[in-house]
């Protein structure tokens, strides 16, 4: 960003940032010692608020703010069971169905429902919770890694596109609307926010020039990055794709001083030219770095002062691992915090842990937090499938943040001020340990999804969908479909599913032309986050399927009976992510094709008004 014009003096800086972190670190304190309290005195404020809406007085809660009658006459819900009364907002009804505030806009979600994006309302208020998160993280990385007020982080982050519901509000990612917001733009000087990439450049809605632009800057400001990093780790796998492919355009910028054509945003290009001057010295250095044959390292060689890099690695993330090491000679990856459209929730106390070790500790200010403990299904896959509705016993089942039990899984259950109650996040936590009072969670996964790449989640009944469509272009050869599995391969940058399939064919040849027309049509038939990433932000490549020997699913069958799978209890896994079974799927491929080109996919819900 670029720094305000009168920042004070280093000794006043690092005095502003001593009494910063201290007060941040005490809150922390705080809250995690009367983590209970607070709770209480949290969803008090949340129905004390709200009493009078639609939703509580439906389910006869009649302004009371207690636990008890929370959990009595409140019933745990799914995005489904709320879905009619957020479509009134949608459509314009500004009465208080859900919440005692103005609902400001919509989060989308990169979860789906009926293979949209759910629509996740919000209050103005929420803003000022979310930033309240962040402020926490370099209060909390300074104890590990002191000094980082001195240089400045590469970034990339980018906004999405954005519509308007029929009523006129806004839906859009819930980073797209942090980034907009005046908490982020408008924010006052603070040596933690000194970003490599303006304001300008993260705001561009056009994905290769903000990219182009971010990297550049970057560049340009190389001894001074610190730390690095992007939301996703896929995020920034996909910045050092971009930068492989781009490096001699960059660096003749570099040498030259002047940017390139294909940046066209005025604003873009005045930002950027404040920063970008002749340096012929750093554009060989990047020349040499680049040509080499090995991008191994490629981090350090370009950024050579860089501590560690900040990106989710946990949960599916945690596939881009070897890649991140491998890129930069094994820096620390740190996950700092955690959080969703529904909610932010907390942050990770011991941010330069091993990415497997890492665990967050939920902040009790931010909502209500329930949990419904999760077991187990029994089995080849290592997904956990939840129900979808509870029965009663389940519905008691339900315990709050301060009594939770050590090692146990739980799905995460929230109240938000914004008005969700007892709303089924569906992630799947595993309690680590205690920070005081406060638990500190695993994240072990998204609760039934099989697939994921980068933001996309599909689960195991929209693929099935999406195959039976795909197979329907079989019929006219006389094959069928005897078995399939799935994987995300992230060895390919950017990564992308692959489909194996078993198949008892007909006397008839089947053109390499139905294939790929199979693999299309199993795109076009998964949800818009999915087909988004695939168009506009490139994130995902083309799906593949890879044709297998028959008796394939057989061995696999064999292979899980041998690591003592009940034969009883054996069914073929929807996804498959354990290396010695993806090797021997990979033994007995004869074939293999790739969607011919991208799926369908229009900005915004096919109800809503695009917004350019």
């Amino acid at each position: 960003m670029p720094e305000a014009p009168n920042n004070p003096s280093t000794g006043h800086v690092d005095q502003i940032v001593h009494e910063k972190n201290k007060k941040a670190l005490q809150f922390i304190e705080d809250v995690t010692t009367n983590a209970d309290e607070i709770q209480e005195r949290v969803l008090a404020e949340i129905l004390s608020q709200s009493a009078h809406v639609e939703y509580l007085q439906r389910h006869g809660l009649d302004g009371r703010t207690d636990r008890e009658s929370l959990k009595k006459l409140l019933p745990v819900v799914i995005y489904e069971d709320l879905h009619p009364d957020i479509q009134r907002i949608a459509n314009g009804d500004t009465s208080p169905i859900l919440c005692g505030q103005p609902i400001s806009e919509f989060l989308t979600s990169s979860g789906t429902s009926g293979g949209e994006r759910k629509l996740m309302p919000t209050i103005e208020e929420e803003l000022e919770r979310r930033s309240l998160l962040y402020s926490l993280l370099m209060p909390v990385m300074d104890q590990f890694v002191p000094g980082l007020e001195k240089g400045k982080g590469m970034y990339f982050l980018f906004v999405k596109s954005e519509a308007k519901t029929p009523g006129g509000l806004v839906a859009r990612p819930v980073l797209t609307s942090y980034y907009k917001s005046r908490h982020f733009t408008d924010r006052s000087y603070d040596p933690y926010t000194a970003y490599t990439s303006p304001n300008e450049t993260i705001l561009c809605s056009d994905s290769y020039q903000s990219m182009y632009s971010q990297l550049l800057c970057g560049l340009c400001q190389n001894k001074e990055v610190l730390r690095v990093g992007a939301v996703f780790a896929s995020g920034f796998i996909r910045a050092i794709r971009f930068l492989e492919k781009n490096w001699a355009s960059l660096c003749n910028d570099i040498r030259t001083g002047t940017l390139d054509a294909q940046i066209t945003d005025p604003s873009v290009r005045e930002a950027v030219m404040k920063i970008l001057k002749p340096d012929l010295k750093l554009a060989e250095l990047i020349e040499k770095e680049c040509s080499r044959a090995s991008w191994q390292g490629i981090i350090t060689r370009l950024w050579p002062n860089t501590k560690y890099i900040d990106v989710i690695v946990t949960g599916t993330m945690s596939q881009y691992i070897p890649t991140l090491d491998y890129y930069s000679n094994g820096l620390p990856l740190t996950c700092t915090m955690y959080a969703s459209s529904e909610c932010y929730f907390g942050l990770n106390l011991n941010p330069m842990c091993k990415p497997s070790e890492v665990s967050y500790t939920l902040i009790p200010t931010m909502a209500y937090f329930e949990f419904l403990p999760v077991h187990r299904n029994n089995g080849t896959t290592d997904s956990i499938s939840v129900p979808k509705s509870l029965n009663e016993k389940e519905q008691r089942d339900l315990v709050d943040l301060v009594d939770v039990k050590l090692g146990q899984e739980y799905e995460l259950v929230v109240t938000t001020y914004a008005g969700l109650y007892r709303y089924r996040v569906g992630d799947v936590l595993r309690v680590a340990g205690f920070k005081n009072k406060a638990p500190q969670f695993n994240f072990i996964c998204r609760k039934n999804v099989v697939l994921s790449i980068d933001s996309d989640k599909t689960d195991e009944v929209e693929l099935q969908n999406a195959v039976r469509n795909a197979v329907n272009h079989l019929e006219p050869f006389d094959a069928s479909l005897i078995e399939y599995t799935s994987f995300a391969d992230t060895s390919t940058i950017p990564g992308h599913y692959v489909l194996y399939w078993e198949l008892l064919l007909g006397a008839t040849p089947i053109p390499p032309s139905v294939f790929e027309d199979c693999c299309l049509a199993i795109e076009e038939s998964l949800n818009s986050v999915y087909r988004q990433g695939r168009v506009s932000d490139k994130s995902i490549g083309p799906l593949e399927i890879k044709i297998v020997d028959v008796g394939t699913f057989d061995k696999l069958m064999d292979y899980a009976l041998s690591r003592g799978a009940s034969i009883n209890q054996y069914k073929t896994p929807r996804c498959v992510k354990f290396e010695p079974i993806v090797e021997l799927l990979n033994s007995r491929v004869l074939s293999n094709y790739f969607s011919p080109k991208c799926p369908k996919w229009v900005p915004g819900h096919k109800k809503w008004s695009t917004q350019n």
